[in-house]
């Protein structure tokens, strides 16, 4: 019996791993489903979260430079580049899931998004070679990350004068104070997860 127990939990993690994907929303790759690396702490953002995002967003994001901070699965970033962003930094720590968002990349003949293999907090420490208008923040929850993240951007002047910035973050985080040029522009929680769009002042 525990054989056989063995045997089906092995099938399912083998078609989580094989179904594991992203669907972009909107923009010139619509519908289209990118593989995504089956990884513990690798949470998507939810289809529902991301056309929020982007409605907030629709003014802004054709022609801008974006930052994906923790990229993971890549679907921020994706889903900027098919709505026409100027150009997407990615930054991601595992080697396995850059690696799938290199081949990504490829499969959608990206030629202007860049891919950086690094520990983003590592990154944003040094002096800042471009000013981005928008960034996306969703780092791996309960890693302390997301306020190191921001004083970072912040002080090593990645953000442009009026940058966008997006946060996704634990619902019951309590320990995470904005920078104080930072406006809240908008808001939305679920049971788990809080997001938030601010405008750099």
């Amino acid at each position: 019996m525990g054989r056989n127990h063995q045997v089906k939990y092995h099938e399912k993690s083998t078609k989580s791993l094989k179904d594991g994907f992203i669907r972009l929303i909107s923009g010139k790759w619509r519908g289209k489903k990118l593989p995504v690396q089956n990884k513990e702490g690798l949470r998507p953002t939810t289809d529902r979260t991301k056309e929020t995002l982007f409605n907030w967003l629709m003014q802004d994001i054709r022609d801008a430079n974006c930052l994906d901070c923790f990229s993971g699965s890549g679907s921020l970033a994706f889903e900027a580049l098919s709505r026409y962003a100027k150009n997407v930094t990615l930054l991601e720590k595992d080697n396995q899931v850059a690696s799938q968002l290199r081949e990504n990349l490829t499969t959608l003949k990206v030629d202007n998004a860049t891919l950086i293999e690094t520990d983003s907090i590592h990154y944003l420490q040094q002096a800042a070679s471009q000013q981005f208008d928008i960034v996306f923040i969703d780092p791996p929850f309960f890693k302390g990350l997301l306020q190191p993240c921001c004083n970072a951007l912040e002080t090593n002047a990645y953000l442009a004068e009026k940058a966008l910035i997006y946060i996704e973050k634990e619902t019951l985080s309590t320990d995470f104070s904005a920078p104080e040029n930072w406006q809240l522009l908008k808001e939305k929680s679920t049971a788990q997860v809080s997001y938030q769009l601010y405008v750099r002042g």
